[in-house]
């Protein structure tokens, strides 16, 4: 624990000014763009369809293999909400990876962010808020007018894409949240994932074939598994008890510009000036909507749900805009 740090009343750390944890969220959100870029890599091997299908896979196994949630027990609202963030989870990850094998990973995940802010925005119901999103909306159509970095257009198709993993990174928050609150521990997330799985390994299998089972091929999809999902999340649940949720979120709003820098250095995807101009004002909107929404005291029990915001019983919280976007799919 850092000398800045306080203790709460369940003895978790919450201190402000730990340096160690600001660095994990910061390598939570980089490793999440890692593992885009090496699924990027499977591409031109599987398809599109066929990284979706192995990444998900990979991380449904890994998932269930360390919860073994106790499913027996569950009631019916359970399975449901269980069932319901797995189609949210499987349609987000599809549409997300579809959309970066036609645009640059920094572009689409600026896109994608539109969707949980614009969320944060109507829940809390002010105009200050729907002002951000309109700041980072700007942004966007700055984005599309910037082109792709190689001297054409942006992909519509895979704008549109990105644009509706957003939409189901949005539904995502709001499961997550009622799953968190309905089933104890990590369960939720372990069935979610398996039928998250179930739904894309038949696409998956018949657009890329046997060649999903090329011993390069399952490597790289583990690689992905571990560096989009275990490592990441893993890293939030340490870095969540040491930092305060507003600066946890402030700091993944740097998500789009780190998607950028990883999608240069990984994949050669350079970005014309406008266009990282654009990345800056929705990560400036996004943070800024963290930084200016209202203040949620910490709650004392609940268990940490997939946005990195605790899920208290009985209630949906309303996630600061920044931690709305922590994890697309803690698997």
């Amino acid at each position: 624990m850092s000398a800045g740090s306080t203790t709460g009343s369940e003895g978790v750390a919450t201190g402000r000014g730990d340096a160690g944890a600001v660095v994990m969220v910061l390598g939570a959100a980089a490793s999440v763009q890692v593992g885009a870029g090496v699924a990027a890599q499977l591409f031109p091997l599987v398809g599109a369809s066929g990284a979706t299908a192995l990444r998900l896979v990979c991380a449904a196994l890994v998932m269930a293999l360390l919860v073994r949630p106790r499913v027996r027990t569950w009631t019916r609202r359970q399975w449901l909400l269980s069932a319901a963030f797995g189609v949210s989870l499987a349609a987000m990850n599809s549409a997300f990876y579809a959309a970066i094998a036609r645009v640059p990973l920094g572009v689409a995940v600026t896109c994608e962010f539109l969707g949980p802010l614009a969320l944060a925005a109507v829940l809390t119901r002010r105009a200050r808020d729907l002002l951000w999103v309109v700041l980072a909306l700007a942004g966007v159509v700055a984005l599309g007018l910037g082109g792709d970095g190689a001297g054409g257009r942006l992909d519509p198709l895979g704008v549109a894409l990105a644009l509706v993993a957003g939409g189901f990174w949005a539904a995502y928050v709001l499961l997550s949240a009622r799953v968190g609150a309905a089933v104890p521990g990590q369960g939720g997330l372990a069935v979610a994932s398996v039928v998250a799985a179930v739904l894309v390994a038949p696409a998956g299998a018949a657009g890329a074939g046997a060649d999903l089972l090329h011993v390069h091929v399952l490597l790289l999809g583990v690689v992905v598994a571990l560096a989009s999902s275990v490592v990441p999340y893993s890293l939030e649940l340490v870095a969540l008890r040491r930092l305060p949720e507003r600066t946890f979120g402030v700091l993944l709003s740097l998500e789009p510009a780190l998607a950028a820098l990883v999608g240069f250095l990984l994949l050669s995807q350079a970005l014309p000036a406008t266009s990282v101009a654009a990345i800056a004002v929705v990560v400036v909107a996004s943070a800024g909507s963290t930084l200016t929404a209202r203040s949620r005291p910490r709650p004392d029990r609940g268990t940490a749900d997939a946005t990195g915001t605790a899920a208290v019983a009985g209630a949906t919280p309303v996630p600061p805009p920044g931690a709305t976007c922590a994890r697309r799919d803690p698997d």
